[in-house]
């Protein structure tokens, strides 16, 4: 890839809202955003698309303004995927070495993640991403890279990720309705992660907790290693609908209160201290006390919170998190809501934002949490396209060639066809598009 000539297109297609990047990797190696635009999503909730029509424009809207900013022309993007019908499961496999003087070549690894293509899952439902844990090899347990060992018997443990195969096809759908060539689809949390998260703290052990405005999505690494994937079916827009309500007042008065009044921790909420919200075509207005409101946004967050504990515990890495929490998504700027957090995990909670791995230039305003899943997109545009090197300089020729090199895997039957195009060739949509 030439440093500075080609450029990666991503676009987050959330509950709240709409994102599209822009950016190319400059000669010291970091990310150069470039352009950037956002709408208010239309025809989502909770991850989901409910109206694809709506969607597409919105997309549109928010490509179109990152194109201007950016002053370059785009067609391929990196999409996210998450949404509450994500699932995750652990899994095991093996075959015996057939190879001369049983070694493990890297066929034998190829051979195991394919087959994880193939479990059975529940109707409607399909395996997008088979992500390698460790490998056993006859009686030696925890290896990495067992290529080029020798041995009988060798076994592999998975983390695989599950999604309905309509609600995926749908996200591809509204992207193409807006012109545009969905070139992989990627777990949002995963995305997430590798914008804000370290290596060292990847190996000592952290959970990323991403609350969107449907959603909150985690990812649990250790020892460098995904273990762990979960999308919570709740998120910012839970709260806001608690709060309208609990006062009977709009959606748009109810995010408002939440935003600039609201606070995830009540007993910090002044006592006296009360808001006016404006009333309905001429009614009286109502007043809101900031301790009411407080209350009933702490016990939609503590529900949210348990959930993700148990998710922590479900996935038995509780006790191996040095790192402890790094929270972001758009649903983390809520006042208060580190330390409430830390008080009902008991960990260590970090507000985190994706900073470190970007560099902004037109002025843009992304370094905030509620950017984190975007900009991850972006960063795992350019680690699939890395795996692909070429010295053309622009972007539509990388994507072709990409093209070209999944077309001859897929005619081998290798495992590249399952692993780097999981979602993207699994999910193609197979019909006339609607």
């Amino acid at each position: 890839m030439s440093e500075m000539n080609n450029y990666i297109a991503a676009v987050d297609i959330g509950t709240t809202k709409i994102v599209a990047i822009v950016g190319q990797k400059n000669s010291n190696g970091k990310i150069e955003v470039l352009g950037f635009g956002k709408t208010t999503s239309k025809g989502v909730k909770r991850g989901v698309v409910y109206n694809i029509e709506e969607t597409a424009n919105a997309i549109k809207d928010a490509v179109k303004e990152a194109k201007e900013m950016a002053n370059v022309d785009f067609t391929d993007v990196f999409v996210g995927i998450a949404g509450q019908h994500v699932k995750s499961i652990k899994n095991r496999h093996s075959k015996y070495i057939q190879g001369a003087e049983n070694e493990i070549i890297k066929e034998d690894i190829d051979e195991l993640a394919s087959d994880m293509y193939q479990i059975s899952v529940d109707a409607g439902e399909e395996v997008i991403h088979v992500i390698p844990q460790s490998y056993i090899v006859d009686s030696e347990i925890g290896i990495r890279n067992p290529i080029g060992m020798y041995g009988k018997k060798l076994e592999a443990n998975f983390h695989i990720v599950i999604g309905q195969i309509t609600s995926v096809k749908n996200i591809r759908r509204c992207v193409k309705r807006a012109g545009l060539n969905p070139v992989k689809l990627i777990l949002e949390p995963i995305a997430s992660a590798d914008a804000i998260l370290t290596k060292d703290e990847k190996e000592a052990g952290v959970i990323l907790v991403d609350i969107g405005g449907g959603t909150t999505d985690i990812a649990i690494y250790y020892d460098n290693i995904i273990r762990h994937t979960a999308v919570i079916p709740f998120g910012g827009n839970s709260v806001t609908n608690d709060v309208k309500e609990a006062f009977t007042i709009l959606q748009r008065h109810a995010e408002k209160l939440k935003i600039e009044y609201g606070t995830a921790v009540g007993s910090s909420a002044p006592e006296n201290k009360v808001v006016s919200v404006p009333g309905i075509n001429g009614r009286a207005p109502k007043e809101i006390s900031f301790k009411n409101l407080s209350k009933i946004i702490q016990a939609r967050m503590e529900e949210i919170i348990d959930t993700v504990y148990f998710e922590i515990e479900n996935s038995g890495y509780l006790d191996k998190i040095g790192a402890g929490i790094a929270l972001t998504g758009g649903g983390a700027m809520l006042k208060n809501l580190p330390q409430l957090m830390k008080y009902k995990t008991n960990f260590d909670v970090k507000l985190s934002s994706p900073q470190k791995f970007i560099k902004i230039k037109n002025n843009i305003k992304i370094n905030e949490p509620m950017y984190s899943t975007v900009v991850g997109l972006l960063l795992k545009g350019y680690e699939y396209m890395g795996e692909f090197e070429t010295t053309e300089t622009t972007n539509n020729t990388i994507v072709n060639e990409v093209k070209e090199e999944n077309k001859s895997v897929k005619e081998k039957g290798g495992f590249l066809k399952n692993f780097k195009n999981s979602i993207s060739n699994l999910f193609d949509d197979g019909g006339t598009e609607v």
